[in-house]
């Protein structure tokens, strides 16, 4: 196991990391004085919980609110359209609906 280091925090009060490189599941990232070891295979502009996370939370990017969660998830989990919702667009396609 290596510290993979292409995550990235963007703001202090994120609860989330936001990977710069591909990361393999399995892999290790140090986040916060701990080590946590990837579940999934993490793409570019993914992120993955700083801490653990429960349903309803707030997710934080660049210090700002983006979504809510819609299922728990633990410290180093993938964190995507699959386990939150974005709290302004009403889709997963970010495209507007009509109607």
């Amino acid at each position: 196991m290596s510290t993979h280091a292409s995550f990235i925090l963007l703001h202090g009060d994120d609860n989330v990391l936001v990977c710069r490189a591909r990361a393999e599941a399995g892999e290790t990232v140090a986040v916060d004085d701990q080590i946590l070891t990837l579940t999934s295979p993490i793409e570019v502009g993914h992120k993955i919980a700083r801490r653990d996370l429960s349903i309803g939370d707030k997710i934080y990017k660049y210090g700002a609110p983006i979504g809510s969660m819609t299922t728990d998830a633990k410290a180093g989990d993938h964190v995507h359209m699959h386990n939150m919702q974005s709290d302004y667009i009403k889709t997963h396609t970010r495209e507007a609906t009509h109607g």
